[in-house]
């Protein structure tokens, strides 16, 4: 699999007009803060899932079969990787206290489901979609763990069993059983999941613009702190995770789309997690605006140096 640059900054533009759209739809009040609230935990909870099912092909052979399972493990590598440099980063000696425990989490959590599956379905197709399910496993298996505990601080059973719980792994785990015993599902149950799963793309990039109408610009973008931590993020976890793919031999494939996915900003969960567990909230909210903002800048120009 090779990155066409040509099709990748095609594709960043489409991904780029429809977050215009849903820009223009915020500022306009034809989305609401409600309806975009549903419309995530839509995504979440139906759309999202649905797409990461129908992700894997009709049959399988050892080559897709080898691409998931080297997916999730470098997952596993580079969440672990992220949270040891995010400790010695982002401590509490060189940060406010509570700003680090938001800085930790933006450092390590980007947006991979919001921006991460259109950018890799329209770039790659299936070839960067099946490492993608795996890495997405390792990903929300370390946001609803670790992600909580660094708010929490606490451990809980609770938080083990809405982890294995959440509908993006359940989707995952029962595509990747279809894919291995080649079930064959009747046509109207296959047809159905790839109607829903084609919302996912607009409805996510909707939901992005939405947010970005909400922020007010120019107050987040004089947040130094802010946009250190951002530029901090956008830049050394994609060529960390570059070198330490590489230097691990794993495949290019594999090595491209987890780049990709660590060049995107923040997740926009920083927010949803700092006001259910009591971090920083409105610093949060306006970190996942800068770095979404930057991005536009630091992702393409990312990718032309590693990739060109």
């Amino acid at each position: 699999m090779e990155l066409n640059l040509s099709n990748f900054y095609s594709s960043l533009g489409v991904i780029a007009l429809i977050i215009l759209l849903g820009y223009f739809l915020g500022r306009r009040k034809l989305i609401s803060a409600e309806t975009n609230k549903n419309l995530v935990n839509l995504l979440l909870s139906l759309f999202m899932p649905a797409s990461l099912f129908s992700a894997f092909p009709a049959t399988a052979n050892e080559e897709l079969l080898n691409l998931f399972f080297l997916g999730l493990l470098a997952g596993f590598v580079v969440m672990i990787s992220l949270i040891l440099i995010s400790k010695i980063i982002f401590n509490k000696n060189l940060w406010q206290k509570s700003l680090a425990t938001e800085a930790q989490f933006a450092f390590i959590f980007n947006n991979a489901t919001f921006l991460g599956y259109p950018i890799i379905s329209t770039t790659f197709g299936e070839q960067g979609i099946i490492p993608y399910c795996g890495f997405i496993i390792a990903f929300n298996l370390a946001l609803f763990s670790y992600g909580i505990w660094l708010f929490k601080r606490a451990e809980s059973r609770h938080f083990i069993r809405k982890t294995l719980l959440n509908p993006n792994i359940i989707a995952v785990v029962l595509g990747m059983i279809v894919f291995l015993v080649h079930a064959e599902l009747p046509e109207i149950f296959i047809s159905s999941i790839k109607y829903v799963a084609g919302a996912t793309t607009p409805l996510s990039l909707l939901c992005i613009g939405f947010m970005l109408s909400t922020a007010n610009l120019k107050k987040v973008m004089h947040s130094w702190r802010l946009l250190v931590i951002s530029l901090i993020q956008l830049f050394l976890a994609p060529f960390v995770t570059y070198g330490l793919l590489l230097l691990m031999g794993f495949p290019k494939e594999v090595v491209i789309v987890c780049t990709l996915i660590q060049s995107l900003p923040t997740a926009t969960s920083l927010g949803l997690f700092a006001e259910k567990y009591g971090g920083r909230v409105e610093e949060s909210s306006e970190l996942v605006v800068i770095s979404t903002i930057c991005s536009i800048i630091t992702l393409p120009l990312i990718i032309a140096i590693l990739f060109s």
